[in-house]
C-alpha cells in the first residue's frame, strides 16, 4: 500500500499545474459544502429555540380528541374541562422527565383604544409557566414594560406593531372583546403591561399575551383548550418519542381520549424552513459533486494517455490488470484527501472571519436582524472528506479501467 501511495504521489507532483486545478475545485466543493451545512444547521438549531421556547409550543402538546379535524369549527366540543386539566397534569406530571406541564387557551377578537379597533389573536397563558418555557421576555432589548403576571389579572402583553396601529404606550387602558363558547359577545378591561418585537412580520401586528385567567373570564370558560409539556430532555428525538408514547399509554389507560403533537409537527415554519434548505443543500452538493467527478475524470484521463506506455511497461513486468486499476485508483483517492485537506482549511479560515465579524442579516418573514453563523459539525466534516476521497476514487477507476484492458503490446507502442 505504501508502494502505491509513493507512486501515485509522485505522479501527482510530476503533473503538478493539473493537479493543482483538481485539487483546489476539490477543496473549493468542501469549503462550500461545509459551510453551508455549518449555516444550515446553526439556522436548525435557531429555528428549535424558537419553536419550543420563542413560540412557546414546548416539546409536546396535549389536545382531546379530534380537536386538530374539527376544533375550530367547534371549539366548544373540544376543550378540556377544568378537572380534566387538574387530572391530566398531575398524570404527565408523575413522568419523571417531565419538567413541567401547562394549560393555555387561545383567544381572537378585537382590541380597542376606545377610539379605534383591531384584530387580534392571543393566548392565555400561566405567567410563571411561560417564564419557564420562553424565558422572561422582559430581558430583551425589544421589550419595554413589565410581563405578565397574575396579580395584574387584567394586564396584557402586545406585538410593537399592534401597539402602533392603535397608539397603545406601556401603561394604557384598553378593551378586548371576543366571542364566547356559548355564543356570546364578551368584553373586558385590559392594561398594556408590556410590548414586545415577536420577530415575525405575520404576528407582530396582532399578537397579544394575556394571563390564563383573564383569557378564561374572556371566554367564559373554565378549562383549557390544550396543554403544553415541557421535557428535561427534549432535545433528543429518541427520548422524545420514548415520553411521548409512555404518555400516551399512561393517559389512556385512565380513560382520557386525547392526540398529542409534538414540536416540529405544530410549528409549520419550522417544517417549511427545514424542507427548504434540505432542497438547496441537495441542489449545491449535486452540483459539487458533479464538477468533483469531471475534474478528476478529466485529469485521470489525461494522466492514463499520457502514461500508457508506462502503463504497458508495468503490465510487461508482472503487474496485473487490478494493479494498474489500484494504481490510478489511488492516485484518485489522494487527490480527494488533498483537496479536502486544503478545503478543510478554507473552511477554517472563513468560519474564523465569520465568528469575529459577527454579521447581521434580516431573514424574510423576520422583523429582527438575526446573526449569521457557522457551527462546526465535526462528523459532517468527518464525512465529507471520506465522501470526496471515495468519490474521486470512483472517478478515477473509469480511465483506469480503460487502460487496464489495454493489450501490453499495443500500449509499449503507444505514440
Amino acid at each position: 500500500m505504501l508502494m502505491w501511495l509513493t507512486i501515485s504521489f509522485r505522479n501527482i507532483i510530476k503533473n503538478g499545474r493539473r493537479s493543482l486545478m483538481t485539487v483546489l475545485a476539490i477543496a473549493l466543493g468542501y469549503a462550500a459544502i461545509n459551510l453551508f451545512q455549518g449555516y444550515v444547521h446553526s439556522t436548525y438549531e435557531g429555528l428549535t429555540n424558537a419553536a419550543i421556547h420563542g413560540e412557546g409550543l414546548g416539546h409536546i402538546t396535549i389536545f382531546k380528541k379530534g380537536y386538530l379535524d374539527q376544533g375550530k369549527l367547534h371549539p366548544e366540543r373540544f376543550q378540556f374541562s377544568k378537572d380534566e386539566v387538574e387530572r391530566i397534569s398531575g398524570i404527565v406530571r408523575k413522568e419523571a422527565d417531565v419538567q413541567l406541564v401547562t394549560p393555555r387557551l387561545s383567544v381572537s377578537g378585537i382590541l380597542s383604544n376606545g377610539r379605534s379597533s383591531t384584530i387580534f389573536i392571543a393566548e392565555g397563558l400561566v405567567p410563571a409557566d411561560d417564564k419557564e418555557i420562553r424565558g422572561d421576555l422582559s430581558r430583551y432589548a425589544s421589550f419595554s414594560g413589565s410581563y405578565l403576571d397574575d396579580k395584574e389579572r387584567a394586564g396584557v402583553v402586545i406585538g410593537s406593531e399592534l401597539a402602533a396601529m392603535l397608539d397603545l404606550k406601556v401603561g394604557s387602558d384598553a378593551v378586548v372583546l371576543s366571542n364566547t363558547y356559548s355564543g356570546m359577545a364578551n368584553a373586558l378591561d385590559a392594561k398594556i403591561s408590556g410590548i414586545y418585537n415577536t420577530g415575525n412580520t405575520a404576528t407582530n401586528d396582532k399578537m397579544l399575551l394575556m394571563t390564563f385567567r383573564h383569557s378564561q373570564d374572556l371566554m367564559d370558560f373554565s378549562g383549557a383548550e390544550r396543554l403544553v409539556v415541557l421535557l428535561k430532555d427534549g432535545r433528543n428525538g429518541k427520548n422524545l418519542l420514548s415520553v411521548l408514547g409512555r404518555l400516551e399509554k399512561d393517559l389512556a389507560d385512565a380513560g382520557f381520549s386525547v392526540e398529542m403533537k409534538t414540536w416540529n409537527e405544530l410549528s409549520v415554519f419550522y417544517k417549511q424552513v427545514k424542507n427548504l434548505f434540505d432542497m438547496i443543500f441537495l441542489f449545491i452538493f449535486i452540483i459539487v459533486m458533479v464538477i468533483v467527478v469531471m475534474s478528476v475524470v478529466n485529469t485521470m484521463s489525461m494522466s492514463v494517455m499520457e502514461r500508457t506506455r508506462e502503463i504497458g511497461t508495468l503490465r510487461a513486468l508482472g503487474l496485473k490488470r487490478p494493479g494498474v486499476k489500484a494504481l490510478f485508483a489511488t492516485e484518485g483517492a489522494l487527490l480527494g484527501f488533498l483537496g479536502s485537506a486544503i478545503g478543510f482549511v478554507i473552511f477554517l479560515t472563513v468560519y474564523a472571519l465569520i465568528t469575529a465579524a459577527h454579521p447581521t442579516y434580516v431573514p424574510p418573514g423576520s422583523s429582527n436582524p438575526v446573526p449569521l453563523r457557522v457551527d462546526l459539525v465535526w462528523p459532517v466534516l468527518g464525512r465529507s472528506v471520506l465522501s470526496l476521497a471515495v468519490l474521486a476514487l470512483l472517478a478515477a477507476y473509469v480511465p483506469a479501467r480503460r487502460s487496464a484492458r489495454m493489450a501490453i503490446v499495443d500500449a509499449l507502442g503507444h505514440i
